[in-house]
């Protein structure tokens, strides 16, 4: 049974990155009927992209990686600009000594 990364837009324009063992319509089901704890406030959400794992490792690192992202960045993931995802990836500023 293959493990899904999801992504749902808020009713409030807010991303709500998520992990599931269940296919993403019906989890898209579950945030919609309150049954899922995390985007309750957010409603209705609607299910903006899911990518498909088959181990759990993977698909917690991915998930993890995501959430760590900037809205930009989520937004071109979920209209599948992948080139665009390294260049919006975040800087980090060495200070100078």
């Amino acid at each position: 049974m293959p493990f899904y990364v999801y992504i749902l837009e808020g009713s409030d324009g807010s991303y709500y990155t998520g992990l599931t063992r269940k296919h993403p319509e019906q989890r898209l089901w579950e945030h919609n009927a309150g049954v899922v704890e995390g985007s309750s406030t957010r409603g209705p959400v609607v299910l903006k992209c899911a990518e498909e794992f088959a181990s759990a490792l993977d698909a917690i690192n991915r998930e993890r990686q995501i959430k760590g992202w900037s809205r930009r960045k989520k937004k071109a993931l979920i209209a599948a600009d992948y080139e665009s995802l390294p260049s919006l990836a975040k800087t980090t500023i060495t200070p100078k000594t």
